[in-house]
């Protein structure tokens, strides 16, 4: 199949270096080139904008960094649906806003394509390991023609809904993610402070019921001083920000999500903006007046 790829940061150039080896040709587009240089040395096909991509590609998928980014890429000027020759189907990978997901759906629908929201869960470990959990809302049928390429990419693979139902699975994700952080995070000072072995810790309580991919995954990068990122806490804020205005408006209460915002709101105004979400430790350190 001929699939368009725009945006090759932390996961999408993993990513999309599995559907290059999965035998698919590859036509690529990132805001800066050289991250995609690796793609393009394998085959892959350098577009100069999304309406490039969209204009040789069956399938265009995408996973760039904000809501403004998704709309760009698809709804600008030089966007997917402005293309002259249009692909049957698109792909947001991107974790979102499910309105945006739902306005992207009914524009690409007035044009005669196709729409999916699958945002992912697992970092830069599942894109690299095509471990991804992956989320899809959309029309059935349309989930069903994706799902050769979604089994390139992920091992949980799960259609959700209509239209907007992946971004709302993907809130739900870091809602649980967020409290999950500070968890580890304390748990691990903690450790520190009562002159435990951390890693000991992680090796011992990661296998019982307080067991999770965060304390398994970024509890050792947290002992080892690695805040390189997986996931940055610029994104990881933009999605919690995502959440809590998706609850104001149901008119939910979600006091821990509140919180964890405002300690990651912390850790970015310290300068961590680019770190990976494990640098929450750094603002906690801080507040307990330990060494950064």
């Amino acid at each position: 199949m001929r699939i368009g790829w725009i945006g090759t940061g932390v996961m999408g150039a993993s990513m999309a270096g599995h559907v290059q080896k999965a035998g698919h040709t590859l036509a690529v587009y990132n805001r800066t080139r050289e991250k995609a240089a690796a793609l393009v040395a394998g085959g892959a096909v350098w577009c100069a904008s999304p309406r490039a991509v969209a204009e040789i590609s069956e399938m265009v998928f995408s996973i760039v960094g904000f809501p403004h980014d998704v709309e760009e890429t698809y709804l600008g000027a030089e966007g997917v649906l402005a293309a002259s020759t249009l692909p049957r189907i698109i792909v947001d990978m991107t974790t979102s806003q499910p309105a945006l997901a739902r306005r992207l759906a009914a524009a690409a629908a007035g044009r005669g394509v196709c729409s999916l929201d699958a945002p992912v869960s697992g970092g830069d470990v599942g894109a690299r390991n095509a471990a991804l959990a992956i989320m899809v809302g959309g029309e059935r049928g349309v989930f069903d023609e994706a799902l050769p390429v979604f089994r390139v990419l992920g091992q949980n693979i799960s259609y959700m809904g209509p239209a907007g139902a992946g971004q709302h699975t993907k809130v739900c994700n870091q809602i649980l993610i967020a409290a999950n952080m500070i968890g580890v995070c304390e748990a691990l000072l903690y450790a520190a402070r009562s002159g435990l072995d951390r890693q000991a810790v992680i090796d011992i309580v990661g296998k019982g019921a307080a067991g999770s991919w965060s304390i398994n995954n970024l509890g050792p990068r947290i002992v080892a001083g690695n805040f390189a990122p997986g996931f940055f806490v610029e994104h990881f804020i933009k999605d919690m920000g995502i959440a809590l205005d998706e609850a104001r408006a149901m008119g939910l209460a979600l006091p821990g999500l509140a919180l964890v915002h405002q300690l990651y709101l912390g850790v970015k105004a310290q300068g961590y903006g680019r770190d990976g979400t494990q640098a929450l430790m750094k603002a906690l350190q801080a507040l307990n007046g330990e060494k950064v």
